[in-house]
């Protein structure tokens, strides 16, 4: 008897519920054994027990991805919709890439030629820049220069002064940020009054809201259509999770 219900155990990978009352029933003498049958039988068979984990990571990785896609899905509107971001490649694309990003995040700068080469490679992705400042006070004096760029010069100014903010390796500092407006054309007396106003402050705040929301704590962090990617993916791969997306 006791061979066999550790065999179910077993069998079953560890959802030994159907067997409780079974075992509630053995003498304390039984439920000894059946503790040696168990041990001898994983110390013969170890390979169960990388099996049993390796299930468990599946079931845990579905179950993180479900709550991934609800989580894109029950913000839909704030990731697809906002009024405020930066829009570019083909804006009636069949599908989206949305990027989180930081100025100073050293896997986003790395993502970003990459992501320019897919956007214009496939040709029918539409793209999102989310303005996610989370790295300290560059950070926030950075994406505030860009959204009061974005804001005063528009779409084409914007991306121009992305790129160079991507691809910078010096100290973000404000004169810095006031040769990058000179060179755009634009006041840099102007940019300057505009990164301190509510404008700008709202769009990094309802980003970090949906940030919290989406349960994102770093960046890069990609939404693709319905799947939620946390973490730099190099080229082909995110080649691939576009080829599934568009799969269905």
């Amino acid at each position: 008897m006791i061979r066999s219900i550790c065999a179910a155990t077993f069998a079953i990978c560890f959802n030994t519920q159907a067997y409780a009352a079974d075992l509630e029933d053995l003498s304390a003498k039984d439920r000894a054994a059946f503790r040696d049958e168990v041990r001898a039988y994983l110390l013969e068979n170890p390979e169960v027990i990388m099996e049993a984990i390796q299930v468990l990571k599946d079931r845990d990785a579905a179950t993180g991805a479900q709550a991934d896609v609800n989580l894109v899905q029950d913000n839909k509107a704030a990731l697809f919709n906002s009024a405020t971001d930066w829009v570019g490649g083909n804006k009636d694309g069949d599908i989206t890439i949305i990027e989180f990003m930081d100025y100073r995040c050293s896997y986003c700068k790395k993502a970003n030629a990459e992501i320019a080469e897919l956007v214009k490679s496939d040709g029918n992705i539409r793209f999102i820049l989310k303005e996610y400042p989370i790295l300290g006070e560059e950070s926030d004096l950075a994406s505030r220069f860009a959204i009061a760029v974005h804001q005063l010069g528009g779409d084409a100014a914007y991306e121009s002064a992305h790129e160079t903010l991507m691809v910078m390796r010096a100290d973000i500092t404000a004169a810095a940020l006031d040769k990058i407006s000179a060179d755009l054309g634009l006041d840099p007396a102007a940019i300057n009054a505009r990164m301190q106003t509510s404008e700008v402050t709202d769009v990094i705040a309802a980003n970090r809201a949906l940030g919290t929301a989406m349960q994102i704590d770093g960046t890069p962090t990609f939404v693709v259509q319905k799947a939620l990617i946390r973490g730099y993916v190099p080229l082909d791969g995110m080649r691939e999770i576009v080829a599934d997306e568009r799969k269905g």
